[in-house]
This record gives structure tokens, C-alpha cells and sequence, in this order.
């Protein structure tokens, strides 16, 4: 099997691998140790010697070794451990139980920051090593490293175990999850930092694990919708660079680069999605990324049910890139003029903020003062950690003054 082929296999059994140690020795952190050891120990021998019958029953045994020396050197202060390690180990024919959305919501733990949460769904639950973290997030590994020992030693004195959390805080913790999901792809799709615009890697992980959630909570209208959105996105990906790398806008992209499968995927999820009842902010994005995904040009985009699903998205969020975009809907309906004055209040709710100034100078070169738009234009490069974005924006005040 491919050295690939046997990622991919490792990525989709961590979780399930994870799930059986972590709920029969109940120590998340020293089975998630474990299960890396025995990711490393499969991703050096697997590709050499072949893939074993029952991969899943082989990780499951090679961890529990792992697990079983770990308990023996803590024989002194953790007797019961050393009793349940003392069993003989299970076969490897372990129930098929999968417990990914039970790992997802332990990682997403309301005791965790945002990005504590990130790196710890990233390695417990995608199966990427601490050094492919670090390296996504353009940190040191010894950086990303203490970010997941914090988040574990923060899970354990929440006192979290190893089980769904009661009826009544599903659904805040099922948002939280859709959060970060949310934060890793816009991530690996339009990067925060940086020389490169997309982390792909960081983009389709955060497909698959939202593809896995939807699987197993399919009538879940805003886990559909987080797919739906996702996919639309990422339907776009080979149109917004050049072939140096340089940005794209959406309007003068080649819609042909567009990926068609994907987008047929993500108009069915999201149509699904709207008629099941409630909608959720989510839904609400897919429709919009819909919108564009399916005009044949970008003339032909339907702005004005754009802008009234942002209206929708405003008041359901509060959120201020939500309102700047509404802002863009509504230049685009209205004129440039009312794109502005829309654009005022998010002065004081996204100060500083590299957008606001891309927009506002985008709105006053349709107005025909080039000179406010190139300034505009030029701060915001300033203003960018992404070095593709600033140079897109060097680049469009320049043009200006030619």
C-alpha cells in the first residue's frame, strides 16, 4: 500500500483507537500518548511489511502495550492502574464502537481555548503529529507540544471522562465542535499567516472530520450545513491563485477551475439542510456560498438574495465580518455609495482590521478616487500577516497609479 494510502487509513482508525483506550483505562491523556506511539509504530512498519489483517485490532494491541508500560512505571502511585493492565489484553476483535463525536466533544471542552481546542482535535481526533501542527500553524513543535500537554492537564482538572456529555449540554458542546471545525478549515483556506494562501492540508482535514460527524448526526441541520458550507468553499480552491500563487478575486476567476462535483454535493447538503426546519448561521453561509457557487458569471450572481441572506446571517450572529460582507452585498445592490455607509459602524467593532480597509478601498475605486483607494489599499497590505494578501494589495494600489 502506499505510503499515502496508509495516512489516510491511520488518520480514519486514530479516533476509533483512541476511543477504546481512552474509555476502558478512562486517562485521556496517557491513551492519547498511546495511540501516537502506535501511529508512528504502523507509519514506519506498515508501508515496509504490508498492512496488517485487522489494522484496527493491530493499533488497538500496540497501544495497549504502550498503555500497559505506561501504568507499570507508575506502579508506585497508581495501583489500580497496574491491576487493570495486569489483564490479559483484548483480542483484536474489539467491538466495532466508533466514539469519534465522543473524542470531538471531549476536545472541544468548554475548559479549552480556541486554539488549545484546534491543536488537540487536530492530533487526537485527525491523527496529525504535533510536528505537522506546528508546522500548519507556523509555530515551533516544542510550542504546538506544551499548547497539547496544557489542553490535556486543563481536561483532566475539568474532570472530563470518557463519555457523552448529559442531553442538556449536547447541543452547546455540538456548537463548540462545529466552531472549531469552522476555525480549521478557514484556516487551511485562506491561511492568517504566512507565505502560502491555503494550508490544504489543514482545509481537508477539516472536511473529513466534518464529513465523519455528519455521518453520524445526519439529521443534525447545521452539521449538514458546515459540509454544505465547507464544500462550496473548497469547490473554489483551484480558481483564487494564479499559477505563481498570486489571488485571484471571485469575480474575475475562471469559473471553469471550479471543482463541479463538490458544488453538486454541497447545493444538494444545503437544500436538505433548509427544508428540514430550523435554520442555523451555518445553513444560512451555504446558501450564500450557493449563491455564487452556481451563478454561471459573475454578472449573473444574485445579489440581492445574498444580501438578504447576510441580512438574515446579521441579525442571527452579531458577528462583524458577517456585517462587512453584508456591506459588499450591498454595494453590490445599492452602489458603492451605500457599500460606505454601511461600512462606518465597523470602525469602532474591527479596528485596525486589514478587511475593512481592503473593502472601503475596493468601494471608493468604483467611485472613481483612485487616490483614497490606493492609501486604502496600501494600509491594508500593511496591515496583513498573509504575504499573499499583502502582495495582492501592494499590487492593486499600484495598479492604480500607473
Amino acid at each position: 500500500m502506499a505510503d499515502d494510502s496508509v495516512e489516510v487509513l491511520l488518520r480514519r482508525l486514530a479516533p476509533q483507537v483512541l476511543g477504546v483506550l481512552a474509555r476502558r483505562y478512562a486517562d485521556f491523556a496517557a491513551a492519547e500518548d498511546a495511540v501516537q506511539e502506535a501511529l508512528i509504530a504502523a507509519a514506519e512498519r506498515w508501508p515496509r511489511d504490508g498492512v496488517p489483517e485487522n489494522p484496527r485490532g493491530w493499533l488497538i494491541q500496540v497501544a495497549q502495550r504502550r498503555m500497559t508500560d505506561h501504568i507499570r512505571s507508575e506502579s508506585a502511585r497508581r495501583g489500580r492502574e497496574l491491576r487493570v493492565a495486569s489483564e490479559a489484553p483484548a483480542p483484536a476483535d474489539v467491538p466495532d464502537r466508533d466514539d469519534t463525536v465522543t473524542l470531538l466533544l471531549m476536545c472541544c471542552h468548554p475548559a479549552l481555548s480556541e486554539t488549545s481546542a484546534i491543536a488537540l482535535t487536530l492530533r487526537a481526533v485527525g491523527g496529525l503529529t504535533t510536528a505537522e501542527i506546528a508546522s500548519a500553524f507556523l509555530v515551533p513543535t516544542a510550542t504546538m507540544a506544551q499548547r497539547i500537554s496544557r489542553a490535556k492537564a486543563s481536561i483532566k482538572a475539568a474532570g472530563a471522562t470518557f463519555r457523552l456529555p448529559p442531553p442538556e449540554e449536547q447541543p452547546d458542546r455540538l456548537r463548540s465542535v462545529l466552531h472549531v471545525l469552522y476555525l480549521i478549515f478557514n484556516e487551511g483556506y485562506t491561511t492568517s499567516s504566512g507565505p502560502e494562501l491555503h494550508r490544504v492540508e489543514l482545509s481537508a482535514e477539516a472536511i473529513r472530520l466534518t464529513r465523519v460527524l455528519h455521518e453520524m448526526l445526519p439529521d443534525q441541520g447545521e452539521v449538514t450545513g458546515l459540509l454544505a458550507l465547507m464544500l462550496l468553499t473548497d469547490a473554489r480552491r483551484e480558481g483564487r491563485t494564479t499559477a505563481t500563487g498570486a489571488i485571484v478575486p471571485l469575480a474575475e476567476q475562471d469559473r471553469s477551475r471550479w471543482d463541479a462535483e463538490l458544488i453538486a454535493e454541497g447545493v444538494e447538503l444545503v437544500t436538505s439542510a433548509l427544508r428540514a426546519g430550523s435554520v442555523g448561521e451555518y445553513q444560512l453561509q451555504a446558501a450564500i456560498a450557493a449563491c455564487h457557487d452556481e451563478a454561471t458569471s459573475a454578472e449573473d450572481t444574485d445579489w440581492p438574495q445574498i444580501l438578504a441572506l447576510y441580512g438574515l446571517l446579521d441579525r442571527m450572529t452579531g458577528n462583524p465580518m458577517v456585517a462587512l460582507s453584508r456591506a459588499v452585498a450591498a454595494s453590490m445592490v445599492h452602489g458603492p455609495e451605500e457599500g460606505l455607509r454601511r461600512l462606518a459602524p465597523l470602525d469602532r467593532r474591527l479596528p485596525g482590521h486589514h478587511r475593512l480597509d481592503a473593502v472601503r478601498g475596493h468601494l471608493y475605486e468604483q467611485l472613481g478616487d483612485v487616490e483614497t483607494a490606493a492609501e486604502l489599499y496600501r494600509r491594508a497590505a500593511e496591515r496583513t500577516s498573509s504575504v499573499r494578501e499583502r502582495d495582492y494589495l501592494t499590487a492593486r494600489a499600484a495598479r492604480l497609479h500607473r
